[in-house]
């Protein structure tokens, strides 16, 4: 497999920190925007896709700030790989963003990118920032 490079996007979102969190840090919540249907047993979550399922840990969490998912192999093993959701709220204006880091292989960041940004469009629907 060839190694992904890691990216970061940051995403403005008008949403109190606490609303947020829950979009992002439960099963019923991701399964409202990130994919079709989230399960989890214990520290492990499965997200499905149309037909396709991957198999992530939840790595860490802090509570209302961020989430970070470390993708799992067949064997249940840690890859190399996670995505983190991480919840910013600026100290002066009280802004809150959403920012993302992930990988993806080198010529599809764009496209994963996008990806995101259609993910966020309907998160910020479903919570109303738009």
């Amino acid at each position: 497999m060839d190694q992904k490079v890691r990216y970061e996007i940051e995403f403005p979102i008008n949403s109190s920190p606490q609303l947020l969190y829950q979009y992002i840090s439960t099963p019923s919540g991701l399964s409202e925007w990130f994919a079709d249907n989230v399960n989890s047993r214990g520290e492990f979550f499965t997200f499905i896709w149309n037909d396709s399922e991957e198999k992530a840990r939840l790595a860490s969490k802090k509570s209302g700030e961020k989430v970070k998912f470390k993708w799992i192999d067949e064997n249940n093993k840690d890859t190399e790989y996670f995505f983190e959701l991480h919840i910013l709220v600026d100290e002066l204006t009280k802004d809150v963003s959403l920012m993302v880091i992930d990988f993806a292989e080198k010529d599809e960041v764009d496209e994963a990118t996008q990806l995101w940004e259609n993910q966020i469009s309907d998160l910020k629907h479903l919570i109303g920032s738009v």
